[in-house]
Parts: structure tokens; C-alpha cells; sequence
């Protein structure tokens, strides 16, 4: 399949409008791309899925209709859980979360220091 850029699906166009995508992991180098979208299906809001393709194939991704790519939509009970995941995917997920944490806990200086003033709070407390 060939990538196609999400942004550009808007079809049909009588119903699809105003795409916004939240996450394309074509954006980190995957071969295989998908992609979360908000977007306007016939006035009201929605949420839709693709997969893009991948640069270099043949298609033009999944779903499609009469040779236009197009967007699954997600059922509306789904959509705030799969905005929320497809956010976090966005902004590098909890891993770089995980690596932060564990470079602060590396820093052995720093930890001591915190310990330190924690527990002069508590002495604090105490004199109270």
C-alpha cells in the first residue's frame, strides 16, 4: 500500500470534514501506518481509525469505498478512551514517562537531598 497522509482523507466528501488527527505512527517510522483523527461526519463529531499503507506498496490503506480512502468510525462509547490513548501515543506514551522517573532515581544526590527536607518536614509536624 502506499502511505497515505490522513489529513488528506476526507472522503465522502459530502460527510467528512474538518480532520484534525491526533496520532500517526507513520510519524515515528513504522512501515505500516494507522491513524487517529477527530473529525466532523455529517455535522456531528466523531472519531475515526485508518490504517494509512505503507510508503513504496500498492493501495491506498483500509477502510475504503469505491477507491477513496476513508475512516472507520468509532462506536461513541469508545471515543474519549481512544482519544486519551491515541494523546498519549502523540506525546512519546508512558515510556519517556518511565525513563524520566528512572534517571531522577539514578540521581543519588538529589534523592538524598529529598529525603533530607521531607523529613524536616515531618520534624516540623511534630514540634507543632
Amino acid at each position: 500500500m502506499t502511505y497515505v497522509d490522513p489529513s488528506t482523507v476526507i472522503s465522502p466528501r459530502t460527510l467528512v470534514s474538518d480532520v484534525e488527527v491526533i496520532y500517526d505512527s507513520h510519524s515515528e517510522g513504522n512501515e505500516e501506518s494507522w491513524s487517529v483523527a477527530k473529525l466532523r461526519w455529517d455535522r456531528k463529531s466523531a472519531v475515526g481509525i485508518r490504517w494509512n499503507g505503507d510508503p513504496g506498496g500498492k493501495g491506498i490503506g483500509t477502510p475504503q469505498a469505491f477507491g477513496q480512502p476513508t475512516w472507520f468510525l468509532v462506536p461513541e462509547e469508545l471515543e474519549d478512551k481512544i482519544l486519551e490513548e491515541a494523546k498519549k501515543l502523540a506525546h512519546g506514551g508512558y515510556d519517556a514517562l518511565k525513563a524520566g522517573y528512572a534517571e531522577m532515581a539514578r540521581d543519588t544526590e538529589h534523592e538524598r537531598e529529598a529525603l533530607e527536607w521531607s523529613e524536616g518536614l515531618i520534624g516540623d509536624q511534630n514540634d507543632e
